[in-house]
This record gives C-alpha cells, structure tokens and sequence, in this order.
C-alpha cells in the first residue's frame, strides 16, 4: 500500500477541537502554510471569530459547530468539507478533556461524560474519515490523526479515567490501521503521544481534589504538537512521541512496570497537586465549552520550546544520518573486538 501525502499547504484538514490548545494552534500554523480548514468545536461564537481571524490573514477556514460525542456532528463536518472544498485530505481528532481526583472520587457520570469527547470523538471521527476515503475515487492517499497521550503507554494517579481513554484511544487506533492496511486503502493512521503539554487542559479539567491541580515536568510549549501533527498530514508515521520526556515515559512503563509503579505513584500524586486551594468545580469543559481560543495557560515552571528528539525524528534526513551514525560505530566497535580478539 503506497500512501502518497500531499504538502500541508496542498491539502483540506479537518480539526476537532480547534478553539482552544493543541486545536487551535494547530489550525493557526496550518492556514499560514497554506490548508484549507474545516475546523469543529462546541463554541460557534470563538469558532466564527477564529475562522475569520484567518481569513483576515489570507487563509480559507469555514466552522463547523457541534460535540464530537454525536458522530451525526462529525457527519455535518465531512459534508461542510466535500460541499466547500470537494472532500479533505486530513483529518485530526485532537478534541479532548481530563478530570482530577481519585477513581473512587469521580462520579462515573463524569468519567462516561470524559469517554464520550476523549474515546468515542476519536471513534467518530476517525470512522466519518475512513467512510470519506473509502469512497474517494482516484484516491491516492489521506490521513487520520488521532490524539493519544504518553498516558496512552503509562498509569498516572489521579487522572484514572482519561488514563484509561488514552489507553482505549490506542487501541482503537491501531487496530483501525490494520484493517485499512487489510483493505489495501492508502491511509495513514497516526497517533500522537505528548508529554505534559501548555495549553487550557488544567483549567478545561473538572477537579475533585481539595487543591488546584498541576501537570508534573517536564511540560512542553503546545508549537511541537502542532508541527508534529502537520508533520503525520504529510508523511505516513504510526506513532509519534512529543516531548523526549514521553518516549522515556512510555519505555519506563513497558521495560521496567514494577519500578515505574513505584516510582510514579509518589512523584505523579505529588507533582499533580499545587498549594492553592481547588477553583469552584463547576469551572471545567467537561460539559460545555470554557476559556475559548487561549492557546495556552502559562502554567507554573519553565515550559520547554525546543526538543531534540522530535527534531531529529521528524526531519527524515537527521534522522537517517543519525541511524547512519549510530551503525557506522557499532561498526568500528564490532571492527576493534575482532582485532583485540586475534
């Protein structure tokens, strides 16, 4: 199967969750190079004005209102983008939100409530995209998109439920790539896996601890998420980490679980609780759209703007010299024992 990905700025993306966040700085980054935009959310008011904030800069975005828990929603987005622009080549499920607080704290209300956005807006999405592909003709390539977690890999306390919808968003994910490789559709399927990320997800939580929550360091400046996302529209990747503190995160978990239990389950209960006490409970975007187009929170601690990692994997040029590299002194090393051997 030879999936054939345009340039960002060649294609249509569609963006769930895009007021606020990863969404929005996402849709940002993509109008300036060019996309055509189909973006979605609950709030039509911020959505009217982002959408019209980039066509004041020259770029084509049109909004589509609705809850990514209703696929009939997701449906009106698909036929927004085929009636506007002839079809999309893209498709980003990024709409998502946590609650704070112990498994035995949260009412399984919220926590179904969480899994309707977190799991079943990515099942929607992801299957109104696949249904679009499939009845593509001349189709020679498009793109899912599908916002995972390092907590797709790993357990963190306090955060049980959107843990566990991370978890279950990997392994819709990947499963759904395989039956599109089982058809033979040339459509890339990626998850993305970031780190503790800058954006609105804090004050978007609904809390049920006594103190305002935190996200532990290391947290990183939502522009990698973004680029790592127009990076997935236009080269076919099955995972991609943002932020090295989620590859060393997700590879902690599965190399050494014991360890990693141990040693997460006092700095992750620590590093999630401030001193300050709880906001009123009924702040949170759990059920409704809150604190629209803010990009980010400017949460405590230094936030990292550059990461190594994700700048040697998404330049496929670096990243082969480096694998280059890393063979050439296996190599040499290989060479010397054989010489102090005879």
């Amino acid at each position: 199967m030879n999936c054939m990905l345009k340039p960002v700025g060649e294609q249509t993306i569609v963006i769930t969750g895009a007021t606020s966040g990863i969404g929005l700085v996402t849709a940002r980054k993509a109008a300036r190079r060019g996309a055509k935009l189909v973006l979605f959310a609950r709030n039509e008011d911020a959505l009217n004005t982002l959408c019209e904030e980039i066509r004041q800069h020259g770029g084509l975005a049109v909004p589509v209102a609705g809850d990514v828990g209703n696929v009939e929603d997701l449906q009106r987005a698909a036929a927004q983008a085929a009636d506007t622009y002839g079809g999309f080549d893209t498709w980003v499920n990024n709409a998502g939100v946590s609650i704070f607080g112990t498994a035995a704290a949260v009412p399984l209300e919220d926590q179904r409530r969480l899994f309707d956005t977190n799991y079943w807006g990515v099942v929607h999405g992801s299957l109104v995209a696949a249904d679009h592909f499939r009845r593509k003709r001349d189709f020679h390539g498009g793109a899912i998109i599908n916002m995972g977690s390092e907590a797709s890999d790993a357990p963190v306390p306090l955060q049980s439920a959107y843990v566990a919808s991370k978890h279950a968003v990997k392994g819709f994910t990947d499963s759904l790539r395989l039956e599109m490789e089982s058809d033979r559709l040339p459509v890339s399927i990626t998850l993305i896996k970031p780190a503790a990320i800058d954006t609105m997800f804090v004050m978007h939580a609904k809390n049920y601890m006594n103190v305002e929550a935190k996200l532990p360091p290391p947290i990183y400046d939502p522009d990698l998420v973004a680029d790592a996302i127009l990076f997935a529209a236009a080269h076919p990747r099955r995972t991609l980490f943002v932020g090295g503190a989620a590859k060393f995160t997700s590879a902690s978990a599965y190399h050494a679980p014991r360890l990693f239990d141990r040693v997460a389950a006092t700095l992750f209960s620590r590093g999630q609780r401030t001193v300050r006490p709880a906001r009123p409970r009924d702040d949170n975007a759990l059920y409704e759209s809150r604190h629209a187009l803010h990009e980010r929170e400017g949460m405590d601690g230094p936030v990292l703007r550059g990461c190594a990692y994700n700048a040697v994997v998404q330049r496929p040029k670096v990243a082969g010299a480096v694998a280059l590299g890393a063979a050439a002194l296996v190599f040499a090393a290989l060479a010397r024992s054989r010489r102090t051997s005879t």
